[in-house]
């Protein structure tokens, strides 16, 4: 067994704090832009127009992921502080509503540039398990998102929560949400499905959501909100809906494959 007593600020400059977390962002992006770039984009036009894209990838990341927490976690909280809404710094960023917020701002760049909105979304599906790693490992260090009580020989004691030792679930979603995720899109974008625009953003959502649904049930709910309809977590039920979006567009892209 393990006890985590780990500092969730990597260092300081001067009085500023750089923590664990931020770093996890900023490296995943980094490389995950990097590997779009250099190995993930083979469409020339959008090669060229990636690093302006990326404004909008950060934006909807930034702007989604914290009204989607706003919104789907703490919404009675923040109807009464709004501007606690723009207190990023203080935590609080939904996968979930980054998601979205990826979409809706991918969107509107791909219209902008007359771009299939697809061709952008099926890099940045490939690429986002490597965020996805990074930002749960993070979680991990911040003794945040923790599991619920075992006696499992990798069992941890988060000493900033409580004295109990538990499911270490967020290096679970690190390493199926991230590694295993990965190594699956990979897989799937060299049976040349990359070919077919949606095709690997619609497995995305598919391998993405159940992996998170199964290890939510060794995750410990969102306080404030608990379990919901059928024991099922706020994570559980929106990761249920973006299974049904992802088979629906697998779907799609298949009957699209079969005539090509």
């Amino acid at each position: 067994m393990f006890i985590n007593n780990f500092d969730p600020v990597a260092f300081q400059v001067f009085s500023f704090e750089i923590r664990w977390y931020s770093l996890a962002y900023i490296f995943g992006l980094l490389l995950g832009w990097y590997l779009c770039k250099k190995i993930f984009i083979s469409d020339d036009e959008i090669k060229q127009k990636f690093d302006d894209y990326i404004t909008y990838l950060i934006l909807g990341i930034i702007i989604g992921g914290r009204l989607g927490y706003v919104i789907f976690y703490n919404f009675d909280y923040y109807l009464k502080n709004l501007i606690d809404v723009l207190k990023i710094w203080e935590g609080g960023m939904s996968f979930h509503g980054a998601l979205v917020g990826i979409i809706v701002f991918t969107f509107f760049f791909a219209k902008k540039n007359g771009h299939n909105l697809f061709k952008y979304l099926d890099v940045i599906s490939i690429t986002a398990p490597i965020g996805i790693f990074f930002g749960r490992v993070a979680n991990f260090i911040n003794s945040e998102l923790y599991g619920i009580e075992t006696n499992l020989p990798w069992a941890v004691k988060f000493i900033q929560i409580d004295d109990l030792y538990r499911h270490p679930s967020q290096l679970y979603e690190a390493f199926f949400e991230g590694i295993i995720l990965f190594l699956v899109l990979i897989y799937f974008r060299y049976r040349g499905l990359m070919k077919i625009p949606g095709y690997i953003s619609g497995l995305f959502l598919i391998f993405y959501s159940i992996f998170r649904f199964i290890i939510e049930f060794l995750r410990m709910p969102d306080e404030q909100i608990g379990y919901l309809f059928m024991n099922l977590t706020m994570g559980q039920i929106i990761s249920f809906i973006f299974i049904l979006i992802g088979i629906y567009l697998v779907i799609i892209k298949n009957e699209i494959k079969k005539k090509t």
